[in-house]
């Protein structure tokens, strides 16, 4: 049974802390946890909320029915209240007229330990906890390992203490070590995994996280995390730190990478290895910063001017983002291209529970030759694959005219014509190697009808498929180069085909109609907020009912 608790309140109230000390503590008592973080523009005050989901049984996004709930404040009751289920059990200090609030007197306990307001949370943590019927300590084990206050201990004991009532959810049978990770992180550990040198970044929600994240681990790993003044400066740098035999990625949101626009140009004349973080939010312009959306596919594949190859690649949760990060770097450093990794507010700052890892079957690899006699920068090779090294071994001429193979500019039609073919050829034996080594689709379910989407929609798709049985999942991992056989063999298979997108324009949909030929039946969400299974299963069924 999936369990969903709200925990809000205001923005400096340590919700964040709060819900991830709860879902690590569920994970490990055994559960699979799930978290999600709604949060405005502000640094104080507002309403922010947390949804902790768990189960038994492995989940992949939250719902908005809520059968616990902690609540920091009033506001956040009048807000939430439509939400809760008539047998919702409601923690908090608050004075709220619902006979299903069990009220915590935490100003006394907070005196009684001559704390800090911020305890508030843990006591209510600890009241939590006993009205589920889990065991204090591995909450405390949670606390100690997210805060420094240790009069965080006494306080959830307090509330723990406080509480009679007790619902008794059932612990797992099997417990294990399970991997609780958010999306940033995946992405991040799979950049530290194939050898990253240098990361290069000017904050913007929703990527700023990744660089926080590896500058946390910098000296770890021997990593470079360098904020730059602008997202120009950012990827000009990383070209030229890849230029000089690095390994480096640059991270930034829409508006950031419109300003990328003219180096991603520059990347495809040059053939200078780039891979790009792109964590989508609403738009467009400024947009809504701290909120979701899946609205810049199209920029991600068409960004730049000129004919030139790049790679496009949206995992749908933590543990697509590991790996595919690791496969966007490859294939950047093997083919001279771009590597974009599309992500979106919702899965870098969601966290999800794997079982475990697998070892990642590529390497990293700089793919630097030291046979350099006679060097050609832009060699037109027999299989197209493009000859890399570095200054210090070679005179590595990098041009962004156009260029002979040595690298010296040109004009003549005959030589322009082969280099750009050159170039378009790369993209066939990339394409050819993708479809032969790495997963570019995936299908969930067995049912006769399809769901086709990408990116952060997965979760909240797979976890509709227990009740919509007749419908089966088709994940779309790779959009440039694109699985267009496993899509026409799916969609031809099917009785009924759907497309489900976090934008207003199906901008999936019609890469579908350009490489299928296929129109599909549109769900389209584009509020700032992510897809949930309710939401999913009652729009499928609505728009079934009209065949």
């Amino acid at each position: 049974m999936k369990f969903n608790i709200l925990i809000g309140g205001k923005a400096g109230q340590g919700i964040e802390t709060a819900s991830k000390i709860l879902a690590k503590s569920l994970v490990k008592l055994g559960f699979y946890a799930f978290t999600y973080r709604d949060y405005g523009s502000f640094i104080t005050g507002g309403h922010n909320f947390n949804v902790v989901s768990f189960s038994e049984k492995p989940i992949y996004s939250h719902d908005m029915i809520f059968d616990f709930a902690i609540l920091l404040d009033v506001e956040s009751y009048e807000i939430h209240k439509n939400e809760f289920k008539e047998n919702c059990i409601i923690v908090s200090d608050s004075e709220i007229e619902d006979k299903r609030l069990v009220r915590i007197d935490s100003q006394e306990i907070i005196k009684k330990l001559n704390a800090k307001p911020l305890v508030k949370n843990s006591i209510l943590l600890g009241s939590l906890f006993k009205i589920l019927g889990l065991p204090l300590d591995t909450l405390i084990e949670s606390i100690k390992s997210e805060i420094t206050d240790e009069k965080n201990i006494g306080a959830a004991k307090e509330g723990f203490d406080r509480v009679q009532i007790k619902t008794k959810v059932s612990l797992p049978m099997k417990r294990g070590n399970k991997i609780f990770i958010d999306g940033t992180s995946a992405v991040g550990l799979g950049a530290i995994y194939y050898g990253l040198d240098m990361y290069f970044a000017y904050p913007m929600t929703p990527a700023t996280p990744l660089l926080h994240f590896l500058s946390s681990v910098r000296e770890k790993y021997g990593i470079k995390t360098i904020q730059l003044e602008n997202e120009i400066a950012v990827v000009n740098a990383s070209i030229g730190a890849n230029y000089a035999g690095a390994i480096s990625m640059v991270g930034t949101s829409g508006g950031g990478f419109d300003l990328m626009t003219e180096a991603l140009s520059l990347q495809g004349m040059t053939e200078i290895p780039l891979v790009v973080y792109l964590a989508q939010r609403a738009g467009p312009s400024t947009g809504i910063p701290t909120y979701t959306m899946q609205a810049d596919l199209m920029a991600a594949l068409y960004n730049g001017h000129g004919d030139f190859p790049r790679v496009v690649i949206a995992p749908g949760d933590a543990k697509d983002a590991f790996y595919k990060t690791i496969e966007a770097f490859y294939l950047a450093y093997k083919y001279g291209v771009l590597s974009i990794i599309l992500s979106d507010k919702h899965l870098a700052e969601s966290y999800f529970t794997f079982d475990d890892f697998e070892e990642p079957k590529i390497k990293g690899n700089r793919f630097i030759i030291e046979d350099v006699k006679d060097f050609k920068t832009y060699e037109i090779t027999k299989d197209f694959v493009p000859k890399r090294t570095v200054p210090e071994l070679a005179m590595v001429k990098a041009n962004s005219y156009e260029h002979d193979e040595f690298g010296f500019t040109t004009e003549d039609k005959e030589i322009t014509k082969k280099m750009q073919e050159k170039r378009m050829m790369k993209f066939k034996v990339l394409e050819k190697e993708v479809k032969e080594k790495f997963e570019m689709a995936r299908v969930f379910g067995k049912g006769e009808n399809l769901i086709i989407s990408f990116g952060s929609t997965k979760g909240a798709i797979i976890d509709s498929l227990d009740i919509l049985k007749n419908f089966r999942f088709l994940q779309i991992l790779y959009i440039s180069p694109f699985p267009k056989e496993i899509v026409k063999k799916e969609i031809e298979k099917s009785k009924n085909t759907i497309i489900i997108e976090n934008n207003a324009s199906a901008q999936l949909g019609k890469v579908i109609m350009q490489n299928v030929g296929i129109e599909l039946n549109e769900i389209l969400k584009y509020d700032g907020r992510p897809f949930t299974s309710e939401e999913i299963i009652f729009n499928v069924r609505k728009l079934m009912s009209k065949k």
